[in-house]
Formats: structure tokens, C-alpha cells, sequence
């Protein structure tokens, strides 16, 4: 085994990998908030499943950061993160298909009507289309960052739950 695996493999442990998911995943979440107050940018109905989703993965992780059951949190995080994966990549090809759209549809009603969407109107209700999300950071659309990082917490979390010496 090579230094880098060696090092993966014994020196980080399973904590540090729920720890950096759930303070990335509150970070997106707080980008998002930022993007839709602060620049104008409405949610539309996958965009706010994401937001679901990334809420989710910190409900999931952070608990498996502070306790020794970490492939418990790591298990159901892995099917989150493929959840994401699923929205942020049907949101790409409808990006993608501009004859396709996501706007004003069933979905949508069904997450406006969903208790979240009541609570926190401002966060959680889709206002949106799915074609409108054009900005790219770093020549990346937001629903293509979305895939890229739920791909990636998708195989942390898989990695962890799968790993022989699950250290805390």
C-alpha cells in the first residue's frame, strides 16, 4: 500500500469524514440561502429537494461526528447523498434539454405543500424554474456543483460505512 492509502486508510478516521460533510453540506445550505436573499436567485422544485437533501446529510452526519457510531450515521447519509445525485443530475439534463422544463408542475405543488415549505417559506418553497439557474461559478452551474459534491460525499460516506477499520 502506498503512503496516500496507508495514510487514508490508518491516520483519518470516520469522524473527520461525517465532521467535514455536515460543515460542508451547512455551508452549501447557507450559500444557497445567500444566492436566493442576497442575489435574487429563486429556488426552483429540484433546487429545493437538493436543499432537503443537503439538510439531511447534516442531520445524519453530525450526530456520527460527536458519537462512536459513526457507519450507522454514514449508511443512510450514502443513500441521501445518491438521492442528491439523482436530483442534482436530473436538474443538469433538464439544464441541458432547454425543451424540457420543471417549472410550475405537481412537484412543485407537492414541496410548497410540505410542512418545511409553511414553516420556512423563504428557504424551503419553490419560486423558481429550473432553466433560470445559468449562473456558473468556476464554469460550473449550480446544479453541476450539486452533482459534483453529492458524487463525492456519496463515495466518502460509501468508503466509511465499507472501510475494515472503522477508527473513531
Amino acid at each position: 500500500m502506498n503512503k496516500f492509502g496507508y495514510y487514508i486508510e490508518n491516520k483519518l478516521n470516520s469522524r473527520f469524514f461525517l465532521g467535514g460533510i455536515a460543515l460542508l453540506s451547512s455551508l452549501f445550505l447557507l450559500f444557497a440561502y445567500y444566492l436566493q436573499h442576497g442575489q435574487d436567485i429563486l429556488p426552483c422544485t429540484l433546487c429545493v429537494l437538493q436543499r432537503y437533501a443537503f439538510l439531511a446529510l447534516v442531520v445524519f452526519c453530525a450526530p456520527g461526528y460527536f458519537t462512536r457510531f459513526t457507519r450507522l450515521a454514514a449508511l443512510p447519509g450514502v443513500l441521501t447523498a445518491a438521492g442528491g445525485m439523482l436530483m442534482a443530475g436530473r436538474q443538469v439534463w433538464i439544464a441541458g434539454n432547454p425543451s424540457t422544463q420543471c417549472g410550475r408542475d405537481p412537484l412543485q405543488e407537492w414541496v410548497n405543500s410540505r410542512p418545511p415549505a409553511k414553516w420556512f417559506p423563504d428557504f424551503f418553497e419553490a419560486q423558481g424554474f429550473c432553466q433560470d439557474g445559468g449562473e456558473t461559478i468556476v464554469g460550473l452551474t449550480l446544479p453541476q456543483w450539486s452533482l459534483a459534491w453529492f458524487s463525492l460525499f456519496a463515495l466518502i460516506l460509501l468508503f466509511v460505512v465499507l472501510r475494515r477499520n472503522a477508527r473513531q
